[in-house]
Formats: C-alpha cells, structure tokens, sequence
C-alpha cells in the first residue's frame, strides 16, 4: 500500500489545533450540555456494556468521548495527533479523579502493544482517517480476544467535501488531503461498515443514534453542518 505523504497529516492536524478550543467550546454548550452528556452515556453504555475496561480512544480530539467513559468508570487512553486538541482534553482530565490519561499518538498506527484494550472507541474520526484498512488492522490488533470497536460517524460530506466548507476548512482539506480520506465522501454508512468487516470484525452493525438526532433537530448544529444521522458502528474481534 502507498504510504500517505507525511504532509497531509501535518495539514490536518494543523486545522484541528487551530479549531480545537471553538471545537470544544461547542461540545460544552450550556443548553443541551446535559442532554448530551446522558444521550453520549447511553450510546456507550450499550455500545460496551458494563465495566470497566480497557478502553482507547483514538482520535480523542478534545477528550469528551474519554472524558464520558471515564466518568462512567472505565479506565481510558486518549491519543491524539493535534496538540491544540490534547491541550483541551487534558483541561479537562485536570479536573476529573478518574481521569483519562491522553497521549501524542497517530490514531491510525497508536503505539501500544498487541491485546492492550477491551475496548477501542472514536468519535467523528473515520471518516477522516488516511489509510483506514490499515488503521482498521492496527485497532484489530490492539483488540484482546472477544474486544469491542465502537465508532461513531455519519456521511458529512455526502454532496462532497466542500460543499458548504468555510475557507479555513478548504485551505486545510486541500485536494491532496481530499484524495488520501477515502471514506469522507461516502454517501452512506455502508462503505465504513463493509470496511469494519473486512478488517476482520465479526456481527458489525451500524445503530442509528435517535436521541442525538432529536436534540439536533431541537438545538440546531454547527455552522458549516446540517442536521444528519449518526451511527454507532460496533463490531467484535473474534
């Protein structure tokens, strides 16, 4: 397989730094911050059942996944490539007592060895993702026997990755990005799910996420954003 030029995850990372504290700020607003916090609960409380676990969030972003199983009690590592985002996830760790703890890492070759975790988790992350086979393999291999992956994502970019984009988003996301993120102009959830299952996961299934949809439609989204479907994608390592 072609090795994606070095360059186009500086680009990327670069662009999540810089968006990395209105990113975060949007996750934390006050008006649907609790309603959020008991529907991304829920959505992972079934996605692993009970715990806790060894979990790894790749692609951590600002840490709310983490910070959510965290709080529900599992033991979590967060990596992430954008140090503006892994400065925001350790805010808030800080200010938890069972804190994740968050790394520097590539979510598409995390440096752990093999069978570390229960459970691998990421939110927002697949579809942005350069060589996802190999990722998908990689995560496989962090899997212990019987582990669960758990992604969540939804086809942002169905009408392509710059319809509707701000600047910033398309100076970043350039054509050479563009052409290393196969899975970003997927026009369903199929592509992500038939991809989860060739890396070897077994009884995939894609849920769509109901209550986040209805606090969407009710709250509105981020600019740039529409209301749209997501889907917990959750597959098992044999």
């Amino acid at each position: 397989m072609t090795q994606t030029s070095p360059d186009v995850q500086s680009a990327m990372n670069d662009y999540w730094t810089e968006r990395s504290a209105p990113y975060d700020e949007y996750q934390q607003r006050p008006e649907r911050k609790e309603l959020d916090l008991a529907a991304w609960r829920e959505v992972f409380t079934d996605a692993l059942g009970g715990g806790p676990l060894d979990v790894l969030d790749v692609g951590t972003g600002s840490g709310y996944v983490a910070c959510t199983l965290a709080g529900l009690g599992h033991r979590v590592t967060g990596v992430d490539l954008a140090d503006g985002m892994l400065e925001r996830a350790q805010l808030h760790a800080d200010a938890m007592t069972n804190a994740p703890t968050f790394l520097r890492g590539d979510a598409v070759a995390p440096d752990f060895p093999p069978a570390s975790f229960d459970a691998l988790v990421n939110r927002y992350v697949t579809w942005t993702l350069r060589e996802p086979d190999t990722a998908l393999a990689n995560w496989f291999e962090l899997l212990r026997p019987g582990g669960t992956l758990a992604v969540v994502d939804a086809t942002w970019f169905a009408r392509g990755l710059y319809d509707g984009a701000s600047d910033q988003f398309r100076t970043s996301y350039g054509e050479d990005v563009r052409q290393a993120i196969p899975l970003a102009e997927s026009t369903s959830i199929e592509p992500f799910v038939e991809r989860i299952r060739a890396a070897g996961f077994v009884d995939v299934e894609a849920v769509e996420l109901t209550r986040l949809h209805e606090l969407d439609v009710e709250y509105g989204v981020a600019p740039n954003h529409e209301v749209l479907m997501q889907y917990l994608i959750r597959g098992t390592r044999p």
